[in-house]
């Protein structure tokens, strides 16, 4: 038996070391490092001057951080429901008997496998482009010139030409999820609701949507995570400008706080501590509300 635990113990050891040294050593030294000032995230402790809470307020007081902030809800609640529409819509459309499903399951989850900065390059030149992109063509081919006019990567719509393309890269990722919820529903209730006369839309309403309870759940947590850390995305649209905010995200400016940029000279690692302390705030505070309001994951048969 002890011969036993002493294998056990070598087994987990170097598991344990890695563990501890690249995961919850930078997770706790981060999290310090939020209550000091610290020009580079790499400098010794011994440098390190305790400032308390001043990183938090500071970045409160920071114009930049709050419009990252008000970037990083709008991506999340805009795109997450236009998301979770056309994943649920393409999840159902194809569990429902449709002929070569697994055709149309690949051609919409291909846009995943791409790796995000060849697709975002594929969208800012091909697709935005002023004088050859493919909505700059279409609009002028249909004779709608005001559209084919405007500068889908600059001004205003800069920010929704970023969440269309977003979007279109993460929806048949959420459509796999469903779609697995789907086929493990019991199809007799759906064969007995059929019977007593229920249409489609009401066994959608009443079956589907009640039963994938905690899919959705799953969905809106993976989402979170991916909005929360959303990084490549803005870093492909946002220029390196200081007045260029309009792309930019709680992660891209805390990269930038840490590793200095042409926008941020400065480099100021308790601050951009203090981002990655308060963006692990947000997701807890999400993930709880979540818990709310899906208390369980399933509905029982």
């Amino acid at each position: 038996m002890k011969q036993d635990k002493k294998m056990i113990v070598c087994f987990l050891a170097p598991l344990m070391i890695f563990f501890v040294g690249l995961y919850v050593y930078p997770i706790v030294r981060t999290i310090i490092m939020s209550f000091y000032h610290v020009e580079a995230i790499s400098d010794p402790i011994s440098t390190w001057s305790f400032v308390g809470l001043y990183n938090f307020k500071e970045l409160l007081n920071t114009t930049i951080f709050r419009q990252s902030m008000i970037n990083m809800i709008k991506i999340w609640l805009m795109g997450g429901v236009a998301v979770m529409f056309f994943a649920i819509l393409f999840a159902v459309i194809l569990t429902s008997g449709v002929k070569a499903k697994n055709f149309y399951r690949a051609v919409i989850y291909i846009p995943n496998i791409v790796n995000a900065v060849a697709i975002s390059t594929m969208w800012i030149n091909f697709v935005y482009n002023k004088r050859f992109g493919l909505l700059h063509t279409f609009f002028k081919w249909i004779g709608a010139n005001n559209l084919a006019k405007m500068d889908y990567m600059n001004g205003t719509a800069k920010f929704y030409s970023l969440l269309v393309a977003f979007c279109f890269g993460s929806v048949g990722y959420f459509m796999l999820i469903v779609m697995s919820g789907i086929e493990q529903l019991p199809g007799d209730m759906y064969e007995a609701a059929t019977i007593d006369g229920a249409t489609k839309p009401k066994q959608f309403r009443y079956i589907t949507l009640p039963l994938l309870n905690g899919v959705l759940k799953t969905c809106l947590t993976f989402w979170t995570i991916a909005v929360i850390g959303f990084f490549v995305w803005s870093q492909m649209w946002s220029a390196p400008l200081p007045s260029d905010v309009a792309t930019i995200t709680p992660v891209v400016y805390m990269y930038n706080l840490a590793f200095g940029s042409l926008a941020n000279a400065a480099r100021d690692g308790g601050m951009a501590a203090a981002v990655g302390v308060l963006m692990t705030l947000v997701v807890l505070v999400v993930f709880q509300v979540l818990n709310l309001i899906f208390k369980k994951d399933d509905v029982e048969i």
